[in-house]
């Protein structure tokens, strides 16, 4: 049985507690948080657990094998690092920490002790997600050629991060975990409406080896919440529409083809026309399928996919999304 401990109990630690208690084989032992009413909220919820206040209660058990970190990103590093000193795997809501080099630092002394990190990237376990990444390793859709990404809506508002660290790291953790390849440069542009420091509507890209190019649109301004991925492939072409209830994935055997002439030395263009498809998507709870991974991950020590360096991945195309912006768009190479 592997005990676990939550620290942060607000919108998502319930989430994250109730699932907890649903994986056969995990136990959830102690929940803490500062705030009197959540406390009282776990109180209620999971009765027969320790419920307190000061995280060294958990970080310092030697009863607990797991930490999960749902704090604010500006504490994921310290607690991280008391938790990996007292012995325990951790997760950790994304994005994993503030400064790459808190990451790496984080990925090092796992790796000293033996221990897990998982990073809290959940769409990588919905079965959109899942299908996608099937259907981009069978290379259906050939060479991808672009990367195209919106994830917006109005609001809501941060106070401590711009709109690329608050909404990005759902979409670049997908994009890492689909292409399975670092970019090798990032540009970003934004603007700030409403606060003169942090950016509410921005716009990035990366740049790939082969020509491969992706784009983000991240936006807390619109009037309509938008979720829209599309993979384009020299083979076919994929679009996903995470807010569609029936067919989320729709593949389209439409593209171009390119013939050469010998005689007029020019391309000569034609345009693919075919059928569209929507797979059969499996329905499952995304933080279910997540923890169920992680039991198995800690129980045959197995590396998981969404480990502290795909988080420090995703940490490092934060930190140059900010270069970029402050140096008005600037193309930063890595």
């Amino acid at each position: 049985m592997i005990n676990a401990g939550i620290i942060g109990f607000g919108y998502w630690g319930p989430i994250i507690a109730r699932n907890i208690n649903s994986v056969e084989g995990l136990n959830l032992k102690a929940i803490c948080d500062s705030r009197l009413e959540s406390r009282e909220k776990a109180q209620k919820s999971f009765t027969g657990i320790n419920v307190c206040s000061q995280a060294d209660d958990i970080l310092e058990d030697p009863g607990i094998d797991l930490v999960i970190i749902v704090t604010p990103v500006h504490t994921h590093y310290e607690l991280a690092v008391k938790a990996l000193q007292n012995g325990k795997h951790i997760f950790v809501e994304k994005p994993f920490t503030t400064t790459s080099e808190q990451g790496e630092k984080l990925v090092e002394l796992a790796e000293k002790k033996n221990l897990t990190i998982m990073v809290d990237h959940t769409f990588l376990f919905t079965g959109a997600v899942k299908k996608i990444k099937e259907i981009v390793d069978s290379k259906a859709l050939g060479n991808l050629l672009y990367y195209d990404s919106v994830r917006i809506n109005l609001g809501l508002f941060q106070h401590d991060v711009n709109v690329i660290w608050d909404l990005a790291p759902h979409d670049l953790s997908i994009m890492d975990y689909l292409i399975g390849k670092n970019p090798e440069a990032v540009c970003a542009h934004g603007a700030c409406h409403y606060n003169n420091k942090l950016e509410d509507v921005a716009y990035l890209v990366l740049h790939f080896e082969d020509n491969l190019i992706a784009h983000f649109h991240l936006n807390w301004l619109s009037p309509t919440k938008i979720r829209h991925t599309l993979l384009g492939g020299e083979k076919q072409m994929l679009f996903w529409d995470d807010m569609d209830p029936e067919n989320k994935i729709r593949i389209y055997d439409k593209g171009v083809d390119v013939k050469t002439s010998e005689s007029i030395y020019e391309m000569l263009y034609s345009y693919r026309w075919g059928d569209m498809w929507a797979p059969r998507i499996p329905n499952s709870e995304a933080l279910n399928v997540e923890f169920n991974y992680l039991k198995e991950c800690l129980e045959t020590g197995k590396k998981p996919h969404n480990d502290g360096l795909a988080g420090l991945r995703v940490v490092k195309l934060l930190e140059l999304s900010d270069r970029s912006l402050k140096d008005g768009g600037k193309l930063i190479e890595l």
